[in-house]
């Protein structure tokens, strides 16, 4: 484990105890953003936590988080940082939350890092390295019926905007099983093989960072509506390799 991704993890670990203080209790207060998404105080700590010791350690690197405005880099570095994916569910008491971190060089992915703090889960990868789950290896699925695939997803629209014909979409008739296994914890389930693609119609470049390097380290595929594999697209679709491919040349087609 490199110094970098040693950091991520231990900061992962930090940003998730700190959660877990506020985790499931009763006075915790919500408060809503310009976009009508949640926050908490809890949000806002865990990213105060994980910028200042990467700011101590490395004080050219860039930070993009979800909760406070962009630090440019100086050196073609950036951490990108979700200190609480899906705040709906911690809100709520419900234990799919993760704190994600990933870092980026010079435009290219190196490393992310996805926690469960109420789980007790870690998962990491760095690239050309492999994925892992709990410090053992992981693999997506070799499933390549679509019939037998479980579909996860996230938001409600994607079961309601039937008049959809994207290739994607279509899958929520198609697959054998389909559940709102979402955020990250949906993402995970791909990469350790559990399900086999992970649907996500809206997403920001801090949801999306730390999922692509551990879904395609476990051998799966992660791109956006449009075919694309990036942070800043439409959506995020993860999938293990042989779904994954087929699903890319129908969207490629029905573009």
């Amino acid at each position: 484990m490199t110094p970098d991704l040693q950091l991520a993890v231990e900061l992962a670990e930090q940003a998730g105890r700190l959660t877990l203080g506020y985790f499931s209790r009763n006075s915790l207060q919500v408060f809503m953003k310009g976009d009508a998404s949640p926050v908490t105080e809890a949000d806002r700590k865990a990213e105060e936590l994980i910028r200042a010791a990467i700011t101590s350690r490395y004080p050219l690197d860039g930070l993009l988080g979800e909760e406070f405005e962009e630090r440019p880099s100086g050196n073609g570095r950036r951490w990108i940082i979700d200190p609480i994916d899906g705040t709906r569910s911690f809100i709520h008491g419900v234990p799919l939350y993760g704190v994600l971190i990933a870092l980026e060089v010079q435009g290219v992915l190196q490393l992310g890092v996805v926690h469960f703090p109420a789980l007790g889960e870690m998962y990491h990868a760095e690239l050309g390295c492999g994925a892992f789950y709990n410090g053992s290896p992981i693999t997506v699925s070799s499933i390549a019926s679509i019939a037998e695939a479980t579909v996860v997803f996230t938001e409600k629209e994607y079961l309601l905007d039937f008049a959809s014909k994207h290739p994607v979409d279509l899958l929520r008739a198609d697959a054998g099983l389909v559940r709102g296994w979402g955020d990250c914890y949906g993402h995970m389930l791909v990469a350790s093989g559990r399900a086999e693609v992970a649907v996500d119609k809206i997403m920001s470049p801090w949801d999306c960072a730390a999922l692509i390097p551990i879904i395609s380290e476990a051998g799966g595929c992660c791109f956006d509506y449009h075919g694309e594999t990036t942070i800043s697209g439409k959506g995020l679709v993860s999938a293990n390799k042989v779904i994954g491919q087929a699903l890319l040349e129908e969207i490629k087609n029905h573009r």
